[in-house]
């Protein structure tokens, strides 16, 4: 079985390879944050559960009205979406370094949530699973957030962070899914592609 991934991610699509998932990308978006069909912005006072959710499904259901459009083959599409939850504020991606070292700057030292929704589309059905991960942040110098945020490492990253990368080294700990962090929870995902008939 092959499958649509609507993503541009390179980890997510380095682990859906882990999985052994054969996939195709489909990309909808016009630049790097910006689809109309899409709204990514968090509604006032929506919940972070809700809002991944929310964009993960509409990731997945407007990925099969694309393949429609386009006259491709039908095939089930993936989506994911990843956000942070921290002191009841959603944060997504840092808009620019100045953002991105801000962020850090508030991380530091703290436990922060990390939401990662998943959804799968396919003829006329949409399923969800959620993978909700707790990540604590040692006390980052403000000289490490600065090179940091010179590696251009943070810039499309929920939290303005990769735990996959350097900012490993800020993790303290950690409870929940490490792939999950990532972009794509593995065996969350691996149960939601059972339920549209995988086997692993």
């Amino acid at each position: 079985m092959r499958l649509y991934l609507a993503s541009r991610g390179p980890r997510r699509r380095e682990l859906l390879t882990q999985m052994g998932v054969a996939f195709d990308t489909v990309i909808f978006r016009t630049g790097l944050r910006i689809d109309p069909q899409v709204d990514e912005r968090p509604h006032p006072g929506e919940a972070a559960p809700t809002y991944v959710e929310r964009v993960a499904r509409a990731k997945a259901e407007h990925g099969i009205n694309l393949l429609l459009e386009r006259r491709l083959p039908l095939r089930p599409v993936l989506a994911a979406d990843t956000t942070l939850e921290f002191a009841g504020e959603i944060i997504g991606k840092p808009v620019d370094e100045v953002d991105a070292a801000a962020i850090l700057r508030r991380l530091s030292g703290q436990t922060h949530e990390v939401l990662t929704g998943v959804a799968v589309s396919h003829e006329g059905r949409t399923e969800y699973v959620l993978s909700t991960s707790e990540v604590r942040f040692r006390t980052i110098e403000d000289e490490e957030i600065r090179r940091y945020v010179l590696s251009g490492e943070p810039m499309d990253k929920a939290g303005a962070y990769g735990i996959q990368g350097r900012a490993g080294l800020f993790v303290e700990y950690m409870a929940g899914s490490y792939t999950g962090v990532m972009g794509l929870p593995v065996c969350e995902t691996g149960e939601l592609l059972k339920r549209f008939g995988w086997r692993f």
